[in-house]
């Protein structure tokens, strides 16, 4: 008679398992982002017309760029403001640190979509009277002006983490040992025990970058300006959902529901609109799913 050995993990292993596993969610959501990207790419490039797929690309080159430098952007006013903040209220400058304060207050409460909608119409009048030209630069002034209306939440981040440091015993311990108040507050709290939460929020402020510069390119597209034209701004996936062609590509589908066999003509026949609504809703979507994961990972 032969014995069976049941081998049965202990609930530390199983804790240590889950933790191995949730620590490798965040990247594997960014391998799902980049594999339905490549996808999306192989499709396009067998079924859609040159000329249509060499704008698709420039388009979301355009965005994801626009998003790159919103967070750089937003991460250097958000860690510059709050360390400002904070050095007002350490050296007592009571009357600098109410006007920062008002400031950012006032951004806080005006709505984003208004604030960047400012920001472009300015931008429309610059580019109407040929001031801004450059294609390049009009993607990274829409960016700023992003950067402008997220900031102000990566500075609400930076200053509860220096009051949550400031507050243990771990900062006076490097007060005592001679350490610069500079190096402790921007090095030993930020960068060393803080980079999750930075990064958790930058993360955010990526995927609402990309919301943000979709949808106010598909309102300026629509017609904000009779002098700036879909064709003087750079291409977006935003001002090319509202070309035509998408929009046709993506009203498409409702014939789906009186011939359900014309699914399978759908994405080959109507394959740009389709390409940009995906693009725009499977990367954000990708990004919240990263954001959840790292909040997992570092219990935030």
């Amino acid at each position: 008679m032969t014995d069976t050995i049941h081998t049965t993990e202990t609930p530390a292993a199983q804790v240590g398992l889950r933790a191995r596993l949730s620590g490798r969610t965040d990247l594997a959501w960014i391998a799902v982002w980049v594999s339905g990207l490549v996808g999306v790419w192989l499709w396009n490039a067998a079924f859609l017309n040159a000329p249509a797929f060499a704008l698709l690309q420039r388009a979301f080159l355009n965005s994801m760029g626009a998003g790159i430098v919103a967070v750089a952007g937003t991460l250097a006013l958000g860690w510059g403001t709050a360390i400002t903040l904070d050095f007002l209220q350490r050296r007592d400058m009571k009357a600098l640190h109410l006007l920062l304060t008002f400031l950012l207050n006032f951004l806080r409460s005006l709505p984003q979509m208004i604030g960047i909608l400012i920001g472009y119409v300015i931008l429309t009048v610059l580019i109407a009277h040929d001031v801004v030209r450059e294609p390049g630069l009009q993607v990274a002034l829409t960016a700023l002006l992003i950067s402008l209306v997220t900031f102000t939440e990566l500075v609400d981040v930076v200053l509860e983490r220096i009051q949550h440091y400031r507050r243990s015993d771990f900062y006076n311990a490097l007060l005592v040992s001679g350490m610069r108040e500079a190096r402790i507050v921007n090095v030993e709290i930020l960068w060393t025990n803080s980079l999750a939460h930075i990064l958790h929020k930058l993360i955010q402020t990526f995927g609402m970058a990309i919301f943000l510069q979709a949808s106010i390119d598909f309102i300026v597209s629509v017609g904000l300006s009779t002098d700036v034209s879909l064709s003087n701004f750079p291409a977006t996936l935003g001002n090319l959902l509202a070309t035509i062609d998408s929009k046709q590509d993506i009203l498409a589908i409702s014939v789906v529901f009186d011939d359900l066999s014309y699914i399978t003509t759908l994405p080959v026949r109507h394959a740009q609109g389709l390409s940009v609504a995906f693009l725009i809703v499977f990367t954000l979507y990708c990004v919240y799913r990263l954001g959840n994961a790292l909040v997992r990972r570092y219990h935030l």
